[in-house]
């Protein structure tokens, strides 16, 4: 390779030695500057390199190559060489005049970016009649004029689109769209080659060669093959002789550009076909028909369930011409989705591995659940758990606590798999340490799970109002579950069986996604929770989302999610909350609470709450960030014993404003007032008044969990009724802000919203309500008019 040329990084190379050589990722990340350099000049000689392993590909590897699909969407990156076929729904306007150019500008900036990223495109195109047209009927219209003048009644102008010739069309529509092609793919330095084929050039063994050989050369020179059928000269689809069908397959009957990209697909050896049309994907049936549920993965065995509608009204090719086109292609190793172009940025979006379109691929190979059905299947298992005596859910959420007991032996051996990678990987510290399972844990987990157990009798079917709105009408309202949750979890495998209990006890279908660093620790305790369900038999409601769906699908699934509970950083708890546009989130975004000691505060108790509200889990979301301390006490030695003491501890201490000010040699001044350590560090400021200190939470606080220390009751008082925070405590440790502690069994978060939920929540914050009418006359409301015979009496009834 020495003295190779490279015009584009992660091109084709061609050597004096011959064949085709490819510059791996890993390669050109060797020679960044020399790669920058490249995409500006018009070539770059490179030194000779050393220990490099280069991928050669001749040319007759095309239709050689043996190849096996992506099983997975995640790995659809990994994608190298790609077929874009673009449907003539997606190229002409709604109104079939000419070309819908930003569409097509998108779709020409996507794939050019692909190129320019090293991969290698290939585009099957349509739009030349629609494009000839337009230019046509112009020119028809004009010549039609004098005929109107002529003639005032005469309407030929009006039938003027329909006497286009389409091979007519064609032919002068041809020379236009590849010029917009090439003035588009120039703005990004791409360029390209029209390659125009007929369908019989296919059934023609040298032609067909010809053809491959033409479009190897053309990969090879970084070059984009624009392909499109001829349809100047074309025939009409007479021919039916499957092709293609070497090694005992079946071949494929090349009658519209669905098929051709196949066929191209397959003999180029591509990665990847995506075949653009109008529609979002595969539906099992049209889906405008009642039941049509959409397909996001076509496995192999779905391949005799599919009902297909009418045809496009602008293309050749129905849904049954690609679905038959993706089957072929993936049955001969090409990974197919089958999108709708006209969404934004369709191309990128699939190759970041995102739920767009459906996608084909080898139910052998890909045997795992769609996320879609998991999540049908909480909604079903939810619903058996609603129906289920309280007994039953309080012996279920038994059974999975003496699980945690009797197994302890089993969730500890992968909780050390996870701790140990974790430690390989780097992982941070404070995330090491929720990570960490250990049998203490384990108990006081099992103490939890049977509170929630003994306290869930009363959940499910409550009864919070009764009111006779007339004689013989009866209005009840109630507690039912919501829905079906999501919960999403970083490093904590400890919050999966709370969660799940939680579930259990308000009668909620869930899915949990944890985060990979505790992979092993979350299989391991997900089977337990699998255990326990089976007992009652809900085995579906809880299931681990296991599969690499990004946690963006995910937020998009309103119809099979009803609430999202993000549990984790900062970072996550913010990413959830901007993604998610249709789907509630319960959770807080940060944890920066606050202890303020006031100049009336008992000094030894002071000493010792905030000791615990920092040190004791520094990790924790209630734990202590900011130390507000009265100026009064700085005049003492308390000042000194605070510090003395968080040394020892191990806590790095940060001044604010007011405290930098008033020490020479103090502490290094804190960056900002609103932050979340999550570790053995804090802030101390100093406050004038109780006044300032609640100006000083409402301003930097995140309302999550604030305290006051002090002996004066009234003070105390008046600082919990004004601080506006989820918890607000009085000469307590903030640690107090646990479900586990306030007697909830556990929590599945804390909440710092202000609708529907609010603290740590535990089955009531899962729960949400549903009136109950009932009547014994066949009521109506007319009967309530003026000239009725009911009259509104809106009595409260007892409960009971």
């Amino acid at each position: 390779m020495y003295g190779a040329r490279i015009l584009k990084p992660g091109q084709l190379l061609a050597c004096s030695t011959g064949g085709v050589f490819r510059l791996p990722a890993q390669v050109a990340a060797l020679w960044p500057q020399a790669l920058r350099a490249a995409s500006t000049t018009s070539g770059l000689w490179l030194p000779k390199p050393t220990q490099v392993n280069y991928e050669k590909r001749s040319l007759q590897q095309f239709s050689d190559k043996k190849q096996s699909t992506f099983t997975d969407r995640s790995q659809l990156k990994y994608a190298r060489r790609l077929v874009v076929k673009l449907g003539s729904a997606v190229i002409t306007r709604e109104d079939e005049h000419g070309l819908a150019l930003g569409r097509l500008a998108s779709i020409v900036e996507q794939v050019a970016e692909c190129q320019n990223e090293g991969r290698e495109c290939i585009m099957v195109t349509s739009g030349a009649v629609a494009f000839g047209k337009q230019k046509l009927t112009q020119e028809l219209l004009m010549s039609l004029s004098m005929r109107e003048t002529l003639s005032p009644t005469d309407h030929t102008r009006e039938e003027a689109p329909g006497m286009v010739e389409p091979r007519a069309a064609a032919a002068v529509g041809q020379s236009g769209l590849m010029s917009l092609y090439d003035a588009m793919f120039a703005q990004y330095g791409v360029k390209i080659a029209q390659v125009l084929v007929t369908k019989p050039d296919f059934y023609n063994e040298q032609t067909r060669r010809n053809l491959f050989s033409t479009l190897s050369e053309l990969i090879s020179l970084n070059i984009v093959p624009i392909i499109n059928t001829n349809d100047a000269v074309s025939p009409p689809p007479q021919i039916d002789e499957p092709i293609g069908g070497k090694g005992g397959k079946k071949g494929i009957s090349i009658k519209d550009n669905d098929s051709l990209a196949a066929m191209l697909a397959a003999e180029v050896s591509a990665d990847m076909l995506i075949l653009m049309s109008d529609v979002d994907g595969i539906y099992n049936k049209p889906p405008w028909e009642e039941g049509a549920r959409f397909i996001h993965t076509f496995t192999s065995d779905l391949r005799n369930t599919i009902e297909y509608g009418q045809k496009s009204k602008v293309g050749t090719g129905g849904m049954d011409s690609k679905v038959n086109a993706a089957t072929w292609a993936l049955d001969r190793g090409v990974s197919v989705v089958i999108c709708n172009g006209m969404q934004e940025k369709a191309i990128k979006t699939i190759l970041a591995g995102r739920k767009v379109g459906t996608f084909f691929t080898d139910s052998a190979l890909g045997g795992s659940v769609p996320t879609e059905v998991v999540a049908e299947n909480a909604r079903t298992g939810g619903r058996v758990l609603q129906t289920l005596s309280p007994e039953q859910r309080a012996n279920c959420v038994h059974a999975l606590a003496d699980l945690l007991v009797s197994k302890q032996s089993e969730i500890l051996d992968a909780n050390a798999k996870d701790i140990q990678e974790a430690s390989k990987s780097g992982l941070a510290k404070p995330l090491v340490s929720r990570l960490s399972l250990t049998p203490s844990k384990l108990k006081n987990l099992a103490v939890g799970l049977k509170q929630i157990a003994d306290s869930s009798h009363n959940n499910v079917g409550r009864v919070l109002r009764r009111t006779k709105l007339a004689d013989g009408l009866d209005l009840t309202q109630i507690t039912v579950p919501i829905g079906v949750l999501l919960v999403i979890f970083e490093s904590r495998p400890d919050s999966l069986p709370q969660v799940a209990a939680l579930a259990i006890a308000s009668g909620n279908g869930l899915l949990l996604k944890g985060g990979k660093e505790a992979a092993h620790s979350n299989k391991a305790l997900m089977g337990l929770v699998k255990e326990a369900l089976a007992t009652v038999g809900a085995d579906n409601a809880i299931s681990l989302v296991s599969t690499r769906e990004e946690i963006g699908d995910l937020l998009s699934m309103e119809q099979h999610i009803d609430l999202i509970i993000p549990r984790g950083s900062t970072e996550l708890v913010r990413s959830i909350q901007s993604q998610s546009q249709h789907i509630p989130v319960m959770g807080h975004a940060e944890g920066i609470c606050h202890v303020y000691i006031d100049k009336e505060a008992n000094l030894d108790k002071a000493l010792k709450i905030i000791r615990d509200a920092k040190c004791d889990y520094p990790a924790a979301c209630n734990a202590m960030e900011t130390l507000l301390i009265h100026e009064s006490l700085m005049e003492g030695e308390f000042f000194s014993d605070v510090c003395n003491m968080l040394k020892k501890e191990g806590v790095k201490i940060n001044a604010g404003p007011v405290l930098s000010q008033m020490l020479t040699f103090g502490p290094p001044p804190a960056k900002t007032m609103k932050h979340e350590y999550g570790s053995l560090e804090c802030c101390i400021e100093v406050i004038k008044d109780m006044d300032e200190a609640i100006t000083h939470i409402h301003t930097y606080g995140s309302g999550h969990t604030d305290v006051i220390v002090t002996e004066n009751d009234e003070k105390a008082k008046t600082f919990q009724k004004k601080v506006d925070s989820a918890c607000v405590f009085h000469n307590a440790s903030s640690r107090f802000a646990d479900g586990f502690r306030f007697g909830l069994g556990a929590e599945v978060g804390i909440s710092t919203a202000r609708i529907h939920a609010r603290g740590p929540v535990g089955v009531e914050g899962l729960l949400t309500t549903k009136w109950v009418l009932n009547s014994d006359a066949g009521h109506a409301a007319s009967d309530f008019a003026d000239n009725g015979n009911c009259t509104w009496l809106h009595e409260s009834l007892p409960l009971n």
